[in-house]
């Protein structure tokens, strides 16, 4: 099968991100070109929960524009999805319709599972079968997922309500934020993921413990990792005992200091703290010294997936002795298949989204 570039449109809490890769079945995925907008679609929510009429009209702009640079860019398909920002929406279903009327787009609504699971399937695919028993943490903008398995999808897969834009909203509105206010996120922080630890624990030891997304790529820079110019290759670790010496740190800082240390992002300050206290956590009630940064997360795994049914349908068309169909011209929105083969194994060990 011929090499294709794909566009993966990620519509998060935060951020509306357009990624294209050069990628075929069988190889790795190869960077192209990166195109974000900070909309902050969780900060653009009205009394009731709802996405204001605002926020639908920047978000369905936004993705208009992402369209326009995936076809500028050569993209053959491009596939949209959406995480916890429109899923817990209170008009969430007709965002989705005003979304595809206007550019016809049909966002797929990832469950905090199939988040877990896609961003399991990109790490098992970085770090290779040599890493064993898997544990994934991701802390994003709305939620924190967490995976657990030997396979290329988890064994077990968690979503609950930590994303660090979401407790930076809900719990810490000084900058710097008070004492109390610290104490009070630290705490149920730590109590939403304690009720996790048992059903994890029963599973036994992971062989190797694994950080995704922004917020842990941060946290692990301002502890000494190495810089993003440093390129994917280089080891990037966390350790427990330097995140704990910063916790205090962040909590005493402003948004402007934060913003001021080593990769990080001024759109992203005001969140590290409350990012750092989950990942201070889970670190800790999952007994985790030290975690890995892996440079793939939800939407290598995306991609991964369809490349996963690409190479798969090729096959069945090849016994059967047809011929896979054309998809060159121009950019497709695809509504993408996020189903593990055979339905997955993942159990749900909680699901906690609201």
């Amino acid at each position: 099968m011929l090499p294709m570039r794909l566009g993966v449109l990620d519509v998060g809490s935060n951020t509306v991100h357009l990624l294209v890769v050069d990628a075929h079945p069988g190889a790795r995925p190869l960077p192209a070109y990166s195109h974000k907008a900070d909309l902050r679609l969780a900060e653009l929510l009205d009394e009731g929960g709802a996405i204001s009429a605002d926020g639908v009209d920047r978000l369905v702009g936004t993705i208009a524009d992402a369209l326009r640079v995936a076809e500028d860019k050569g993209a053959e398909d491009v596939l949209p999805f959406a995480t916890s920002a429109v899923r817990e929406a209170a008009n969430g279903e007709d965002v989705l319709a005003r979304v595809e009327q206007e550019t016809g787009v049909r966002l797929t609504v990832l469950s905090g599972e199939d988040e877990s699971r896609l961003t399991f399937l990109a790490v098992r695919r970085w770090f290779g079968w040599s890493a064993g028993k898997l544990l994934v943490l991701d802390i994003g903008g709305g939620s924190l997922e967490v995976g657990y398995g030997m396979d290329e999808y988890p064994d077990a897969a968690v979503s609950l309500p930590l994303g660090a834009g979401r407790l930076t909203g809900g719990w810490l509105p000084g900058d710097p934020p008070s004492a109390q206010d610290v104490r009070n996120l630290r705490r149920h922080v730590r109590a939403e993921i304690a009720r996790t630890v048992a059903e994890f624990a029963r599973l036994g030891p992971a062989d190797h413990v694994v950080g995704t997304s922004k917020t842990f790529r941060q946290l692990a820079r301002i502890a000494g990792a190495a810089r993003s110019a440093d390129g994917l290759y280089v080891q990037r670790v966390l350790r427990r005992g330097a995140l704990e010496e910063w916790v205090p740190r962040l909590a005493g800082m402003t948004a402007q200091r934060r913003a001021g240390l080593p990769g990080v992002s001024e759109g992203r300050a005001r969140q590290l703290l409350a990012g750092a206290l989950v990942a201070e956590g889970a670190m800790d009630l999952y007994g985790v010294t030290e975690l890995e940064i892996c440079p793939w997360a939800l939407r290598e795994g995306v991609i991964l997936r369809k490349l996963d049914v690409m190479a798969a349908d090729t096959a069945g068309a090849a016994s059967a002795g047809g011929l896979a169909g054309d998809t060159h011209g121009s950019v497709a929105k695809a509504t993408p298949d996020f189903g593990p083969p055979g339905g997955g194994n993942a159990a749900t060990v909680a699901r906690r989204d609201g």
